[in-house]
């Protein structure tokens, strides 16, 4: 089998769709071994700033000297990339060596129960599995979850720390309408006696979390309770029962980022013992360098393009734009995928003069046409980019909307072609 084959037979189960349950990837994982089990992995949650979470404590843990694995979504330029090593992607051999170890378990799987077919997500993380734990063994996995938690497919090992970033309301029609049901599908993956490190003011978000850790004898963490990353005259400092940390410098922007970064200091310090080589020097150098592709990210000096795909994650964009670029006549580019809230999405952004809608190609782009109409339209973002040409120095161009879209205007922008136009 080559890399196409083994990329083909995993497209093949895109059609299948989300479906929630453990008992596929439970019965595959048994006949495989159970290689979940011998892993070494923080399980980090959430409907926001998962994937900079997991990237703050990859370059934490990597600068100690540790083996870091990953594995995130959705992918921005590769599909590979979400399962790493270091920042580094699996090889095409590797992934073709995992697939062929799968593939034979997951053909007896229809004839052998009555679960349904395999969904893609599914696949992949049985791949992330059979690599980190046979193919290239690691000190460290960082694994973040797909949809919710309680049934995402992620959700079949224990692991050292439950990290919850953010709860939103986002994938309402599987997780729940109010912000407490989709709190109780991604707590879901707490084990007895794992730590358990949070951020969240909702009262009754924090109840539940706390009814839940004493339930499972799990340690509780809360940012702003029992630890907290604050703003000082000479940079950021991180307070925890053990002291503080001092001079912290953020590589990304935004107080979400501040939030996130949090997180992961928290769960560093926690793991101290079990990774000794760990220092605070490593931590400080791990912050100052950490950034998540697509995420505030500038391709250009005058162009960012941020994956800020749900309500609350245009409000942390917004943030950072008032804040930061106040000096600057921002442009922005918008397109989301249509099981998002566009339309509240984009009245949090009408507040810059110049904003614009576009459509891209993916089968649940947002249509062109059913953008309000009040709302200047574009039909491809490589007409809009065609304006750089003519920027002034005060201008900030700015692309946001489905992480779906980011991945393929940051690709245009970064090939030859892409990068000549600008």
């Amino acid at each position: 089998m080559n890399f196409q084959e083994a990329f083909e037979w995993l497209k093949t189960s895109l059609s299948f769709g989300i479906t929630p349950g453990l008992e596929r990837v439970q019965w595959l994982l048994e006949q495989l071994g159970n290689p979940q089990h011998q892993l070494a992995a923080i399980h980090v949650v959430g409907t926001n700033g998962k994937g900079s979470t997991v990237n703050y404590l990859r370059h934490i843990f990597q600068e100690a000297g540790y083996t870091v694995g990953t594995f995130t979504s959705p992918s921005i330029m590769d599909f590979r990339e979400r399962i790493a090593i270091n920042g580094h992607m699996i090889s095409r051999e590797d992934f073709v060596k995992a697939v062929e170890l799968l593939q034979p378990v997951v053909s007896r799987l229809e004839s052998e129960t009555d679960f349904g077919p395999v969904t893609e997500f599914e696949l992949i993380t049985l791949i992330m599995f059979i690599y980190f734990a046979r193919l290239h063994p690691v000190d460290l996995v960082v694994i973040e979850s797909g949809l919710g938690g309680r049934y995402d497919s992620t959700n079949v090992f224990t692991p050292l720390a439950v990290i919850c970033t953010s709860i939103g309301l986002d994938h309402q029609n599987f997780l729940g309408d109010t912000h407490l049901a989709i709190a109780g599908e991604k707590i879901g993956v707490l084990k007895r006696g794992v730590p358990l490190i949070f951020a969240e003011h909702r009262l009754e978000v924090r109840q539940l979390f706390y009814q839940t850790a004493e339930r499972l004898a799990s340690p509780i963490y809360e940012k702003g309770k029992h630890f907290d990353l604050t703003e000082t005259d000479t940079g950021l400092t991180f307070s925890d029962e053990e002291g503080q940390l001092t001079n912290l410098v953020l590589a990304m922007p935004g107080q979400h980022q501040v939030s996130n970064s949090s997180l992961a200091l928290m769960t560093s310090r926690l793991l101290a013992k079990t990774y000794p080589n760990l220092t605070d020097e490593h931590i400080k150098n791990a912050l100052a360098k950490s950034f998540w592709l697509g995420r505030t990210e500038f391709i250009f000096p005058n162009l960012m393009i941020d994956g800020a795909h749900n309500d609350e994650s245009i409000k942390a964009l917004v943030d950072v734009l008032q804040q930061d670029y106040a000096d600057k006549t921002i442009h922005i580019l918008f397109a989301a995928i249509d099981t998002k809230p566009a339309h509240s999405m984009l009245q949090q952004l009408q507040g810059f003069a110049d904003l614009t809608v576009t459509t891209f190609d993916y089968p649940k782009a947002y249509a062109l046409e059913a953008y309000p109409e009040a709302y200047p339209r574009v039909a491809s973002f490589e007409k809009w980019l065609a304006r750089l040409e003519e920027a002034r120095e005060e201008d900030l161009f700015v692309i946001t909307g489905s992480l779906y879209f980011i991945g393929q205007v940051r690709r245009h922008l970064l090939s030859p072609q892409g990068s000549s136009n600008a």
